[in-house]
């Protein structure tokens, strides 16, 4: 099977986030049948703090497949998920992640705790990074600049 990358439906997320003035930051879970989800940042909007891009299309996914767990599909998220994010990635059993900016302020994988190395940790999925790191990286930059 050839691997064809998800990340720019995940770049599209994060720049309507931003445009919604959210933190720029989308994700995507795609399965066997294709893409199942996808969310942007909405903590502003629905002032919940756990609203993440991550979070939010777990939930969606697993809402519209009838399902706990998301053994089997890959999720795509333009920056390296933070220790909440990644403890919710690990409990719904999520297969393989595909980051793109690392985050070495509030990251959980790459950074600070490491949460998928962490010996309470059930499910570790399969790691990639970098996946258009520099895009990413600019639509957080542009973003934050413009706050400044």
């Amino acid at each position: 099977m050839e691997f064809r990358s998800h990340m720019h439906i995940a770049m599209d997320e994060a720049r309507a986030a931003a445009a919604r003035g959210e933190v720029p930051v989308g994700a995507v879970i795609v399965g066997p049948q294709g893409v199942v989800a996808q969310a942007g940042n909405r903590t502003r909007a629905l002032n919940d703090p756990t609203a993440h891009a991550e979070i939010l299309a777990i939930r969606a996914a697993c809402a519209a497949l009838g399902q706990e767990r998301l053994a089997g599909y890959d999720l795509y998220v333009t920056l390296e998920p933070c220790p909440m994010c990644a403890a919710a990635i690990s409990n719904a059993r999520i297969a393989r992640l595909y980051y793109g900016a690392a985050d070495p302020k509030s990251g959980g994988v790459a950074q600070g705790p490491k949460v998928f190395s962490h010996p309470q940790c059930h499910h570790a999925p399969e790691i990639y990074d970098g996946l258009d790191a520099a895009a990413s990286e600019a639509l957080l930059r542009d973003f934050f600049a413009a706050k400044r």
